[in-house]
């Protein structure tokens, strides 16, 4: 795989694990209130680390992030573990990381269109 595609196909793989981020988001916040609801997150970047260490040629085209149900949170009266700052936190960061991802993406696809001549 050439250095032009793994960058690229590392980039798609991190919006996409944000995708997914936002996704887990919105539910932990429509479900602030629901007796016995559990918050998830979403564990993107440690299979990552673990892909590239593995020095097998991951395929990063195949990455995508895991949703899970972190146990060890304390919870409210009725059995919900869901903070609405906390979630609002992990908005504000996924927010930057998407937009860190696309923007590197857009210029390395311009890199690519100034290499071909592109106009």
């Amino acid at each position: 795989m050439s250095g032009v595609t793994n960058i690229t196909n590392l980039l798609e793989a991190g919006i996409r694990a944000e995708g997914l981020r936002e996704k887990a988001t919105a539910s932990n916040v429509a479900n602030l209130q629901t007796p016995g609801y559990r918050a998830i997150d979403v564990r993107f970047e440690e299979l990552l680390a673990k892909a590239l260490a593995s020095g097998e040629g991951a395929d990063i085209e195949e990455l995508e992030g895991e949703v899970f149900v972190a146990e060890a949170t304390p919870v409210k009266a009725n059995g919900n573990d869901v903070s609405l700052e906390a979630e609002v936190g992990k908005m504000v960061k996924n927010t930057l990381r998407h937009t860190a991802y696309v923007r590197l993406l857009s210029k390395k696809y311009r890199q690519i269109e100034l290499a071909m001549d592109v106009k």
